[in-house]
């Protein structure tokens, strides 16, 4: 026969389905009206960006430029890897790094003024080994 626990509450209270969490409602906050103007400048240097990186490409794939740079990065000859990007004549700087199986060019913005960083970088990553 079985027995009939006839309170409406259980013998030992439940234990909550989560430990220790709590549901916060959340609050209302006011924001500030958005302000795009750094954005917007960053979207405009970027696009330099975007054409000085066709730039260098076009310049990679033409003649035998690829030969002198890979050769230079072959025999781990920084200066003259940075010699020869800087005939490109580009209008931005461009950090350059090799390994045995690919080139990294990093192309940044120049500082802004009334910030000691710039905004924006472009890197272009290529394969040139196995």
């Amino acid at each position: 026969m079985m027995d009939y626990y006839h309170y409406p509450y259980p013998l030992h209270p439940q234990q909550p389905p989560y430990p220790g969490y709590q549901y916060y409602y959340p609050i209302n906050r006011q924001y500030p009206q958005v302000d795009v103007n750094v954005f917007t400048k960053s979207i405009k240097a970027y696009r330099l960006l975007m054409d000085q990186g066709s730039i260098l490409l076009d310049r990679l794939g033409s003649g035998d430029f690829d030969v002198k740079l890979m050769t230079a990065a072959q025999q781990g000859n920084q200066t003259e890897v940075d010699r020869l990007i800087k005939t490109i004549g580009l209008k931005v700087p461009v950090k350059t790094k090799y390994t045995p199986t690919g080139v990294t060019f990093e192309l940044t913005t120049q500082p802004d003024p009334s910030s000691y960083m710039s905004c924006c970088t472009l890197t272009v990553q290529l394969k040139w080994g196995k």
